[in-house]
């Protein structure tokens, strides 16, 4: 059965478990913490980026388009991918976009948010581990946030600031781009919604979803989710969790329906 190694707070994981949901892929989760997972990721792949796969023969696979683009050629339906070629080329297009370009920079003002308030940080990326272990994490994440804001380009005002027009950009787009039937591409739900819903989620935080607040957020952290709570994409992103997400919470071990 495969694998997947993962944080459950970011972006390009979530958009591999919705995938692995949506098309009801038998396969195992375990969450690593932010920090301490460098050293079992170091071994399968030679670099420290979640999300990881680890495919039935053992062959490990990180970057979320590339796990996606696995999914989609090993169980191809429901389809993401869609059918039309300049569509499939234009879902492929944003997401890139969003990837290597808005996704970072958005993190860097999550990041920066959530460490404001180090309970919050193991809050978020603990979540699901037991109320000490949490706490121990808590302990630790004033001594190794210098090396998460250094590993994510946050090097003070500016780069949170730049974080926040990239929120803005990823929000306006997808409102001013979303059709009538609420989809970015070929009037059907795919690959372009779950990256851009993944990714704008981590604001969001969409009640009942895998992405949802993990409580006390903290100041900072919250008033990042005020400041787009009210702007059309957050809605749509809702709508979407809604619909189509089919998961309302995250979870360690088998998915439903895998061998336990």
């Amino acid at each position: 059965m495969i694998e997947l190694l993962q944080f459950r707070h970011s972006p390009y994981n979530e958009k591999v478990r919705w995938a692995l949901d949506c098309k009801r892929v038998p396969h195992r989760r375990r969450s690593l913490l932010p920090g301490p997972h460098m050293a079992t990721l170091k071994k399968l792949t030679g670099r420290t980026t979640t999300p990881v796969i680890v495919a039935d023969d053992g062959a490990a696979i990180d970057g979320s388009a590339r796990i996606l683009e696995w999914i989609e050629a090993r169980w191809p339906q429901p389809a993401l991918y869609p059918a039309a070629a300049a569509d499939r080329v234009e879902a492929q297009r944003i997401q890139q976009w969003f990837d290597d370009d808005l996704t970072p920079r958005i993190r860097r003002a999550v990041l920066d948010a959530l460490l404001r308030r180090p309970t919050a940080f193991a809050a978020v990326f603990g979540d699901g581990r037991p109320a000490v272990e949490r706490l121990a994490y808590a302990c630790a994440v004033p001594l190794a946030a210098p090396l998460v804001r250094k590993g994510n380009g946050i090097t003070g005002a500016a780069s949170v600031a730049d974080g926040l027009r990239a929120a803005q950009a990823a929000f306006d787009f997808v409102a001013e781009r979303a059709g009538p039937d609420g989809y970015l591409v070929g009037g059907a739900f795919g690959l372009a919604d779950i990256t851009a819903a993944s990714t704008l989620a981590v604001i969001v935080c969409p009640p009942d979803s895998p992405m949802a607040a993990v409580p006390p957020v903290g100041p900072a952290f919250q008033a990042l989710v005020d400041r787009f709570a009210a702007h059309p994409a957050a809605d749509w992103t809702r709508r979407l969790y809604a619909r189509h997400r089919g998961a309302n919470r995250d979870f360690d071990g088998p998915s439903e329906g895998a061998d336990r």
